[in-house]
């Protein structure tokens, strides 16, 4: 059996709940991604998520300055995750109902990795790939 840990992708780095809203955006733009952990300043535990989309709406189109604003004043939706071993057929059966290309993947209530769409594709046959793919809108 396949477990979420043998799907994901290791070496995420999170952006600390007391970090700014800039600093989250210079992150995301270095790392080239569009989303990213969110952990705790004192305990490294995952806390939410955070999106370039976030930034956009929840910061910069409501006149927040990016510079004092901190991530964890983002308003979070209730995060979606999975455990590293859960089975992968129920990991990507949550990305399909929840609509989510990036899952974080947690064990013992730490971020060991993430699953992404592209996670999927490299290590999923093509029929599984398109299934979750043609699941989730954009």
């Amino acid at each position: 059996m396949a477990t979420a840990r043998d799907l994901m992708h290791t070496g995420c780095t999170c952006v600390k709940s007391n970090d700014t809203a800039a600093n989250a955006a210079r992150m995301m733009a270095e790392l080239d991604v569009g989303s990213m952990p969110i952990c705790g300043a004192d305990d490294d535990k995952l806390h939410g998520m955070v999106t370039d989309r976030d930034l956009v709406l929840q910061v910069m189109a409501k006149g927040h300055d990016p510079e004092t604003y901190t991530v964890d004043q983002l308003p979070q939706r209730h995060l979606i995750l999975a455990d590293a071993n859960e089975d992968v057929n129920n990991t990507m059966a949550k990305m399909k109902e929840h609509q989510i290309n990036r899952l974080p993947v947690i064990d013992q209530g730490r971020l060991v990795g993430i699953i992404s769409i592209a996670d999927i594709a490299n290590r999923m046959p093509e029929s599984v790939t398109g299934d979750v793919v043609g699941s989730i809108k954009s």
